[in-house]
């Protein structure tokens, strides 16, 4: 009679790994003068999401002219809104102490690692995957701060994610959230946002102006949604508030190049309504999850100067989200909720 020896017990060898949290905002040059704007710009501009004709043209157009003259002019820009004490731009600062808030709000589950990046400068994304993957993440969750989806913003961190994948050999699993554009928590934490700014005032303004960054038509006609998530935020928000489109207006902010940008510009908008004879004004940039050149220096010192010089009065900027409370919510709400079956 044979004997079967009994089978011996394997234990396995891998261990159940961690999960990457990854914030990624936009991203801002490294220095406020002219040298590190160019290596910023040169990295931004030469993604063709955001300049989608990198022909012979553009190469020259963006080597021999934007490249040579644009960096100075940003840098003084930089430099009105520069966080002197920490040397970096706002974006950085904000940017950083959102993954410190939620890092915070996720302590108490210790598998779960939080970082963040910027798709354009540093930290870059790169970077910050590695780290993650150095801490022992086998999963990470990709989080563009972008409540509208678009190419240029959204699409551009998801390439730049799959290019860092596809260097690895052993790659995480990967999710990335979707926008979030008239999410309950976003559009809530909006509307609380204005109302106590508004609280805080000396005036009243007549009307907010919802001012999201801009784009080429071109863009949108070729089927980006951008335009319409802008339009369904603004009604969402209307709704929220109790205002009409005569009380809450939507427009488009940013515009570079001679192409026609989607309308109206937040300029000309300020420019007009100030000639039209309304003197007090709140603008409000939803499209932005924390404060930055775009909001603080277009937005705050550039379209206040010409609302006023066009015989406004009174002008006031509605900061972003930024890591308050509510924008926190917000953050926290949306990973939560795509980490489900992860932790």
């Amino acid at each position: 009679m044979t004997t079967m020896a009994p089978l011996k017990t394997v234990k396995p060898t891998v261990q159940p790994g961690r999960v990457g949290v990854l914030l990624v905002n936009l991203g801002t040059p490294d220095t406020a003068d002219a040298p590190g704007v160019r290596v910023y710009l040169k990295e931004f501009l030469s993604d063709a999401r955001v300049i989608e004709d990198q022909g012979l043209i553009w190469k020259v157009v963006l080597n021999g002219i934007i490249l040579r003259t644009r960096p100075r002019t940003k840098a003084r820009d930089y430099l009105k809104i520069w966080n002197t004490t920490q040397n970096e731009s706002p974006l950085k600062t904000i940017t950083r102490s959102q993954a410190d808030k939620l890092a915070a709000a996720l302590s108490d589950r210790d598998h779960v690692v939080v970082d963040w990046a910027m798709r354009y400068g540093n930290p870059s994304i790169k970077s910050g995957i590695e780290a993650l993957i150095a801490k022992g993440c086998d999963r990470i969750l990709a989080v563009p701060l972008y409540p509208q989806y678009s190419a240029p913003t959204s699409a551009t961190v998801c390439d730049e994610v799959f290019r860092v994948l596809s260097r690895l050999r052993n790659q995480p699993t990967l999710r990335v959230t979707p926008p979030y554009y008239e999410d309950e928590a976003y559009i809530e934490a909006l509307a609380v946002s204005i109302e106590t700014h508004l609280a805080t005032l000396s005036f009243k303004p007549e009307l907010i102006v919802a001012s999201f960054h801009g784009m080429p038509k071109s863009y949108v006609d070729k089927g980006d949604p951008y335009q319409d998530q802008c339009v369904a935020t603004t009604q969402a928000l209307r709704r929220r508030l109790g205002m009409d489109e005569t009380k809450l207006l939507l427009t488009f902010q940013s515009r570079f190049g001679n192409d026609e940008w989607l309308q109206p510009y937040t300029d000309k908008t300020m420019e007009r309504l100030a000639k039209e004879g309304v003197r007090r004004i709140a603008v409000v940039t939803p499209g932005f999850s924390a404060d930055c050149l775009e909001t603080l220096e277009e937005i705050a010192q550039e379209n206040a100067e010409i609302f006023k010089h066009n015989g406004g009065e009174q002008f006031s900027a509605i900061p972003c989200l930024n890591d308050s409370e509510p924008g926190m919510d917000v953050i926290r709400t949306l990973v939560l909720r795509e980490l489900q079956g992860w932790i």
